[in-house]
């Protein structure tokens, strides 16, 4: 693969961590792309200062022109403000993995950016769907379209969760992981299911001195079916990483599940006992898909 990452690509394993860095802040960007992520976020939403719109898109493109050795997304603005546009003719031209679409609210939203990005793909002769959408779901609305949303593009690789601005739109507790929070996460899961989508990706944490709390954080979402997690500090990578990779343990008992069952299915039985518990064709497909999120050495 060259340094310059071109586009999505159905082969590689999906990202355990994305690490966000404000477009405007080339110091911020060349370390997170230095850095352990499995992929870095050039921001232009949440960062960014609404005077400092044009000056970030520039700034990101000049970024995305810089060879690199890590998968590059961008978050561009929301399609409800006078930035998206913009953003998109900027930079859905250019050799990078995907757009995050921020407050996705509905499948319209998404099937409108996908033609756009489209059309920008025809004009710098790209492939067409080279730039995969994660829509990012982070509102009411939202989370009650997640089905549809997760539907609306073939450009989609998986759904993102964001929890600091749902918290302000229905004015909840973002700490508090086992209520409302909860249940909108595992909304993402059940309409990524549905769709034939991975696991989405979760919610940065925003503490990012408390490790203890992000892993916590981190292990919830992945016991909820959850692929990976954003990270808004270099600090939380390693932590996020270890959390959502395989342990030595789970490798090792997924590849006795497999081994043992495909010995007794040739032999003609469909279940088998493995370390005194019973497998059958669900818990082996559990093991198939824990082998999957193996990462090489």
């Amino acid at each position: 693969m060259s340094d310059v990452a071109s586009g999505a690509s159905a082969t590689r394993a999906l990202p355990r961590s994305l690490l966000f860095a404000p477009a405007t802040s080339a110091r911020k960007l060349e370390k997170a792309f230095d850095s352990a992520a499995d992929g870095v976020i050039v921001d232009l939403e949440d960062s960014v200062a609404v005077s400092e719109k044009a000056a970030a898109r520039a700034a990101a493109v000049q970024a995305l022109q810089t060879p690199r050795r890590l998968p590059a997304y961008v978050r561009i603005n929301a399609t409800s403000t006078p930035f998206c546009f913009d953003d998109l003719l900027a930079v859905g031209g250019m050799a990078l993995d995907g757009i995050l679409l921020p407050k996705a609210e509905s499948a319209q939203q998404i099937e409108m950016v996908d033609w756009l990005l489209s059309q920008i793909e025809a004009q710098h002769q790209r492939p067409t769907g080279s730039v995969a959408i994660i829509p990012l779901l982070e509102t009411a609305q939202g989370i009650a379209a997640a089905a549809s949303i997760a539907r609306a593009s073939r450009r989609l690789r998986m759904l993102g969760f964001g929890a600091v601005d749902l918290a302000l739109d229905l004015d909840i507790d973002i700490d508090d992981e086992t209520g409302a929070m909860a249940q909108a996460r595992f909304a993402l899961a059940l309409a990524s299911r549905c769709a034939g989508l991975p696991g989405p990706f979760d919610t940065a944490f925003p503490d990012i001195h408390d490790l203890d709390r992000l892993r916590a954080s981190a292990r919830r979402a992945r016991a909820m079916g959850y692929r990976g997690k954003a990270c808004i500090h270099p600090a939380q990578i390693e932590t996020v990483n270890e959390v959502f990779t395989p342990t030595t343990q789970e490798l090792e008992r997924a590849r006795r599940i497999v081994t043992a069952f495909d010995a007794a299915e040739a032999a003609g039985a469909a279940a088998v006992s493995v370390d005194g518990v019973m497998i059958d064709y669900p818990v082996v497909e559990k093991a198939r898909r824990v082998l999957l999120m193996q990462r090489d050495a």
